[in-house]
């Protein structure tokens, strides 16, 4: 087997999308001719815990994990975090607005903590792995971000040993839809835009999860950047069949922050209701994960709470058994400078579940183009109350008689296995160059 190591900061017991791509990287490479080595941290500040990704790892995968100093206690003091209490990712907030000592941490944040606040942990990553590298020789480096510390720690070791390297792009860096939410002053702006220039020209490759995302880093390396989307693992879903919840059930699996939860999709709900009895009677609204305190005000507001079912937060494994359940699964995307590269990783596995898909985005964006190239489901703009209430209606009035089914039989490119393989043929690439 050649080896690759691969720097992330999330990693299980870390639970949520930022750890499912290379966790499902990390369980197919041996069938391409690749050996994974993790190097992850020990105790890392994680939003999200969920054991059982771990669960189809190879028995005897090499990771490790090394101590990192993180800032995250004098932040938790600064909001008045319990004992215990996790950092939300994605500047989701469940319980109230952001006071002036919030936003002050933000602040902090977005200022001192540059590029974030593992920066503590590049030095010392550089220093461990380039003598660990010395009599546990690989072939190649892989950093996966954010956070976009972990590309300063490739970097820093491909500085040292001449590896070859690939920046793997999860979200975009300085176009990443919360960049205008850290407060950023123009010095430290500028900060970002030249650590983000240095990486996408340093790397050997860097690949991206979207095809406007490589539009973009294109633009910065010369054309040095290739599309390698996320994925489903068919492992992951039950092949007998799952009884659907009762009644017409839309449900929204993942975090739900403020810039996700368009109020426009609750106001049309609302007039459906009140324009069809009928409508109203087998309505249910399921959150399963994390939700913005927003998403509860906009339900009360337009007198839908009592029509909703907040799941909380669950397993990987539980989550796709409630996706197979659902009569529509919502996918919500967020108005911002990054939506038309956004797929949230969701979308791939919301197709492996075979129920149709209701997306709430823009037209023409990335996650649109891979709806209706496989049949999954509609797309209605979030701007345009009278095609959500369309597309509603449309999907409700085919439950009613039966005929709603999703058509996707062409989704096996977008397998784990498939998006494995890919990886491993630039790494064969790139690795051959040198």
């Amino acid at each position: 087997m050649r080896k690759v190591l691969i720097i992330t900061y999330y990693w299980p017991p870390a639970g949520g999308v930022p750890v499912q791509r290379w966790v499902k990287m990390a369980k197919y490479f041996r069938d391409f001719g690749w050996e994974p080595v993790i190097y992850t941290v020990t105790d890392g500040e994680y939003p999200v815990l969920d054991e059982t990704l771990a669960a189809g790892l190879p028995a005897n995968i090499e990771v490790i994990r090394r101590p990192i100093r993180e800032p995250y206690t004098l932040y938790k003091k600064l909001l008045g975090f319990k004992k215990g209490e996790k950092i939300n990712a994605g500047f989701l907030h469940e319980k109230k607005k952001q006071g002036l000592m919030q936003q002050f941490a933000v602040w902090i944040r977005g200022n001192f903590f540059i590029p974030d606040a593992r920066k503590f942990w590049i030095q010392p990553s550089i220093r461990f792995l380039t003598k660990y590298l010395e009599s546990h020789p690989v072939e190649a480096i892989i950093s996966t971000g954010p956070p976009h510390s972990m590309y300063l720690i490739a970097n820093g070791v491909k500085q040292k040993t001449g590896l070859p390297w690939i920046a793997d792009f999860r979200d975009p860096w300085t176009n990443i839809d919360y960049y205008q939410d850290l407060h950023l002053s123009a010095w430290a702006d500028k900060q970002h835009h030249t650590l983000e220039k240095k990486v996408l020209t340093a790397a050997t490759k860097v690949v991206t999860v979207s095809w406007d995302w490589a539009k973009d880093f294109n633009a910065i390396n010369n054309g040095n950047t290739e599309v390698i989307t996320n994925g489903f693992d068919a492992d992951d879903f039950p092949q007998e069949i799952i009884p659907l919840f009762d009644g017409f059930v839309l449900n929204h699996i993942g975090m739900i922050n403020k810039a996700r939860n368009p109020e426009i999709l609750w106001e049309a709900i609302k007039e459906l209701c009140d324009e069809n009895v009928s409508f109203h009677k087998d309505l249910q609204i399921r959150f399963t994960g994390k939700y913005d305190y927003s998403v509860a005000e906009y339900l009360e507001k337009y007198q839908l709470t009592s029509k909703v079912f907040f799941a909380g937060q669950i397993t990987h494994q539980e989550a796709t058994k409630a996706m197979m359940q659902s009569t529509v699964l919502l996918l919500l995307l967020n108005d911002t400078q990054d939506i038309m590269g956004r797929i949230p990783a969701k979308l791939f596995e919301y197709l492996a579940a075979k129920r149709p898909v209701l997306a709430i985005g823009n037209l023409q964006g990335d996650a649109a183009k891979i709806i209706h190239e496989t049949g999954a489901g509609l797309v209605a703009d979030f701007k345009d109350k009278q095609a959500i209430k369309n597309a509603v209606s449309t999907i409700y009035k085919q439950f009613k008689s039966g005929e709603l089914k999703s058509d996707t039989a062409g989704i096996a490119h977008y397998s784990r296995q498939n998006i494995t393989k890919k990886y491993a043929e630039l790494l064969s690439r790139i690795t051959t160059k040198q």
